[in-house]
């Protein structure tokens, strides 16, 4: 079922977006927080539906098509598992469980990661929370741990980066509810309130001696910028912990695409987009691991391009996730948008 109505809280928040399909997790979130019911999307038409594909076509498809890399996903059960220990750690920075319960979350996302070998993902799947901050963090957490294993980096520092994603956003438990839950744009002063989050998040972490030092630095420079115009202490490349870098691209490319009270999300494609034109604040490196490992298009789905044509997805290119191989559906016509330079003008709309 795909749901035909937005849920929005008493702050006006959107907990679940309209067009989102409804799984049982979902469902059960619903039962929780006592909506007796919601309007459904019933008689759209299959757009694969609308063109009559000739025989010769599917078998052109069933033929190029090649499945996507191995993604990770989450059971219902470790969803419902990740959102109660998120919720805890955010609810009470004081535990003395706190520390364990970031671990075990961590090594449930790591856990999901390695038991298909995911080397990708598909955004839309990692819906974790109906909470912004709470499924924001599991976000950053799972891309930045995807993002670590495409750059090689070692099983030790993956789980710790995903540690650092968990707690990025630690200190926000920090910040008044009217700022955190502004259902309109900060003003200047506000905002500045609000940048203090990295800071009441290292003075969180700090004091508790079994959280890496990379984990802590990681917390408090994920918004530093490489060419120094990030805060809170404004360094530069070679002064940013790797943790933090990886970081900031997740939790950019999230934060674009996540639909708030006060903006509308960007798509994935546009985000994308967006991120690598910030060559001169992210590190062009992780950019680079984030690009292979996006899926925007998974295998199957069907696409517009700009020449009006719908087309099937038979084959994506790691390095080119806005430019997969696509097959017409009316006339059979391969489109190989990465690799063919006579479809260098056409795109995916």
């Amino acid at each position: 079922m795909i749901i035909d109505q937005s849920i929005i809280d008493r702050s006006g928040r959107i907990l679940i977006a309209r067009k989102t399909v409804l799984d049982q997790f979902l469902l059960d979130a619903l039962r929780k927080m006592g909506v007796p019911g919601v309007y459904i999307r019933e008689g759209e038409e299959d757009p694969d539906e609308e063109i009559a594909v000739a025989p010769e076509t599917l078998e052109k498809i069933e033929k190029l098509k090649v499945a996507d890399r191995a993604k990770v996903t989450l059971s219902a059960e470790v969803k419902e598992r990740v959102t109660e220990g998120i919720q805890y750690l955010y609810s009470d920075t004081n535990s003395p469980n706190f520390t364990s319960t970031a671990s075990n979350i961590t090594q449930s996302l790591m856990q999901a990661i390695s038991e298909n070998d995911a080397v990708a993902m598909n955004i839309d799947a990692l819906k974790i929370s109906d909470e912004y901050t709470f499924k924001h963090s599991v976000d950053v957490a799972t891309m930045a741990m995807i993002i670590g294993r495409q750059s090689g980096l070692a099983e030790k520092d993956i789980y710790q980066i995903g540690v650092a994603g968990l707690l990025h956003d630690v200190g926000k438990s920090q910040i008044p509810n009217e700022i955190l839950n502004k259902a309109g744009k900060l003003t200047e002063e506000e905002f500045s309130i609000m940048k203090k989050h990295t800071l009441f998040g290292y003075q969180i972490l700090k004091e508790k001696s079994e959280i890496p030092s990379e984990v802590v630095a990681g917390v408090l420079q994920h918004h530093e910028k490489i060419n120094g115009k990030g805060y809170p202490l404004k360094l530069t490349e070679n002064q940013i912990s790797p943790y933090a870098k990886v970081l900031s691209v997740a939790d950019i490319y999230d934060a674009l695409v996540t639909e708030r009270p006060y903006k509308k999300g960007f798509s994935p494609q546009d985000a994308l987009e967006m991120i690598m034109a910030m060559t001169e604040e992210l590190d062009v490196n992780y950019m680079r691991s984030f690009i292979n490992t996006v899926i925007l298009y998974p295998v199957d789905s069907v696409v517009t391009l700009s020449n009006g044509e719908r087309a099937k997805v038979v084959q994506n290119t790691p390095q080119y996730p806005l430019r997969p191989k696509v097959v017409s559906l009316k006339t059979g016509k391969v489109y190989d948008l990465a690799n063919d330079i006579s479809c260098a003008s056409v795109i995916i709309e």
